[in-house]
């Protein structure tokens, strides 16, 4: 199917992503999306009151987050856009645009902003009141460590879930290293040219601001805390759980950062676009969940469900980006749908930028679409897995605007 809402090329952004406690440790997120936003919208020259609709996406709270979508509106100049505000681990990204388009499909928002943002840096320390608790003690949680480590369903951390694949499948260690320098590797290509890739929807220098936003603290020439791994070097890494066989290096690291994606009709698409001659369409969202403590699995069926919903096949897509928290989803991935493994996450992927939560699939999906936009058009397929065994996926089409 073709959805009625359409992104405008080129109304998107993302801040580089830097490794946890690094340049945006200390800074608020949603605050941080805003004044981002701000400035990406000025850049574009999009006036805030265009927005009749906004749905904000985040997995880790922030002072103040229970006001969250009308917050963050009120705070770039869109007083006038509500909206809801989403929690779906890794898969928000991609939650959040499905939201905004359905927005626009059911005719209830004209243009609609989807706004991603994270900070695993200095995560909340939550205390749970329990008056009837020995000596009137409560429960406590470290909001991003602990759950990290320990999916309630099934007392597991998320390491375990890949393990339990890599097991399954039969997929080992060296393997899992070898695609790890391959993953670098391509992220080396939005390196080439001082960063051309990455400037076509970031803006780099990027300023880091002071935490009242009043000033610049520092300037990031991109991501920041990206690895650069060896063959030795990662050779010389033992599995994380014993018996197991993945290391540090075949896993993504948390990160802070914020994206975003406008969502519209297909005529106003064509006003916002930076090139009016390409049009972004929407064909086909999926969503899975698979056995408990499998969660790589997920990436499959939910691919399928977005497929089928396009009325495509695996081997139409000209470009596939993917959620790899772990090598291992990748590896599984491949082996499952037939697709090249060696040409999968051109530019970069979660592998290598990290791991912000919401944001990611924003990010992946932007950049999915300017690998297809450089490749001269075609359709294209994001999925990503997230907590709680699931995952969502979208397909996209880059094309000539009509």
């Amino acid at each position: 199917m073709t959805y009625k809402a359409e992104i405008p090329y080129g109304a998107y952004w993302s801040t580089p992503f830097a490794r946890w406690q690094g340049s945006f440790a200390n800074l608020h997120s949603i605050e941080f999306a805003a004044h981002v936003a701000k400035l990406e919208l000025a850049k574009r020259k999009i006036d805030p009151t265009s927005f009749d609709y906004g749905v904000l996406g985040f997995s880790v709270p922030q002072k103040h987050s229970f006001y969250g979508l009308p917050w963050l509106t009120g705070l770039i100049g869109a007083p006038q856009a509500g909206g809801p505000t989403i929690m779906q681990a890794c898969a928000t990204g991609v939650r959040t645009l499905l939201a905004a388009t359905q927005e626009i499909e059911v005719g209830m928002a004209t243009t609609a902003l989807a706004i991603n943002c994270d900070r695993t840096s200095n995560g909340p320390h939550l205390y749970y009141p329990n008056p009837r608790g020995p000596g009137g003690t409560g429960g406590s949680e470290d909001w991003v460590m602990d759950n990290f480590n320990c999916d309630p369903l099934g007392n597991h951390a998320m390491l375990q879930t890949a393990e339990n694949v890599a097991g399954k499948h039969g997929i080992g260690t060296a393997e899992q290293h070898e695609l790890v320098l391959r993953r670098e590797e391509q992220y080396r290509m939005c390196q080439a040219d001082d960063s051309a890739f990455l400037r076509r929807f970031m803006t780099l220098p990027f300023e880091v601001p002071a935490p009242n936003f009043r000033k610049t603290a520092s300037t990031m020439a991109g991501d920041e805390g990206v690895s650069q791994s060896t063959t030795e070097g990662l050779a010389q890494l033992k599995p994380v759980m014993p018996g197991g066989s993945v290391t540090f290096g075949g896993q993504t690291h948390p990160a802070d950062g914020n994206a975003a994606i406008i969502v519209t009709t297909a005529a106003k698409a064509r006003e916002l676009s930076t090139d009016k001659k390409i049009a972004v369409r929407l064909h086909g969202f999926g969503l899975a969940r698979v056995a408990l403590a499998h969660m790589p699995e997920s990436t499959v069926p939910a691919a399928q469900r977005a497929l089928e919903q396009a009325g495509l096949g695996i081997a139409q897509m000209k470009a596939i980006k993917t959620h790899n928290p772990f090598a291992v989803n990748d590896l599984y991935f491949a082996k499952q749908t037939g697709c090249d493994l060696q040409s999968m996450n051109n530019y970069g992927c979660s592998l290598v930028w990290g791991h912000p939560q919401a944001p990611m699939g924003t990010r992946a999906i932007i950049e999915l679409i300017e690998e297809l936009a450089l490749k001269g058009g075609g359709f294209g397929l994001f999925t990503g897995c997230a907590a709680g065994d699931t995952a969502m996926s979208v397909v996209l089409e880059v094309c000539d605007a009509k």
